[in-house]
């Protein structure tokens, strides 16, 4: 990110962060022209492993009944749930919310389990698990938790938004953390289909960066 767009996070950050009773995430919405997201093939689905990490613990859940992807599961302190409970869980709405409270895995051997049962409750929010795998079990427990989705939220909503930190962290990590996301999207959409980026605190005004 050049200076100039790291001075504006810098002065940002600083006329709007600690004015809460929590710490706020540092939020990033990109607005895009000229992508018809009405066309399935034009949406929007990425996984961006920030190099700073969001800044503040996010739970994980991993859905496995393998031994050594529950065991890596379980040892780095996600949450655990075996086929066997996951319809169970899809016929009680107070265990199928506390769900969203959580980034999710899955072993492939129950990613079409979670889709039939609770895919209609998490595709649209974006909640649905990425894969995990005996041999990937470790990497993606390192990454997960500072990995953050990108997702379309509609078919006629030409923007996206996720996490990119929180308040407390330095304004340079903020502002690498941007890059990574502006680039994985750019990758994707194309850098002029982006029509303009902001950036806001959980309870603040957006501010302008492109």
């Amino acid at each position: 990110m050049n200076s100039d767009k790291l001075e504006l996070i810098d002065k940002f950050l600083k006329e709007n962060k600690g004015k809460r009773k929590f710490v706020q995430s540092v939020e990033v919405a990109i607005n895009f022209k000229g992508v018809d997201f009405s066309k399935q093939d034009n949406r929007m689905n990425l996984s961006v492993v920030l190099p700073n990490g969001r800044g503040k613990a996010t739970g994980v859940l991993v859905y496995a009944d393998n031994k050594e992807v529950a065991a890596v599961a379980q040892a780095s302190g996600a949450k655990l749930i075996g086929a066997k409970e996951v319809e169970g869980i899809s016929h009680d709405k107070e265990k199928m919310r506390e769900l969203l409270n959580y980034t999710s895995l899955a072993e492939p051997a129950l990613m079409s389990i979670v889709a039939r049962s609770l895919g209609s409750f998490l595709g649209p929010k974006g909640k649905m698990p990425k894969p995990i795998t005996p041999s990937n079990a470790k990497e993606m427990m390192n990454n997960i938790a500072k990995s953050v989705n990108i997702v379309t939220r509609g078919k006629f909503l030409p923007t996206v938004h996720c996490v990119v930190g929180s308040e407390s962290m330095e304004s340079k990590q903020i502002a690498e953390n941007v890059d990574s996301v502006m680039k994985a999207v750019s990758d994707s959409a194309g850098n002029q289909n982006i029509k303009s980026v902001y950036i806001k605190l959980s309870m603040s005004p957006p501010m302008r960066l492109l």
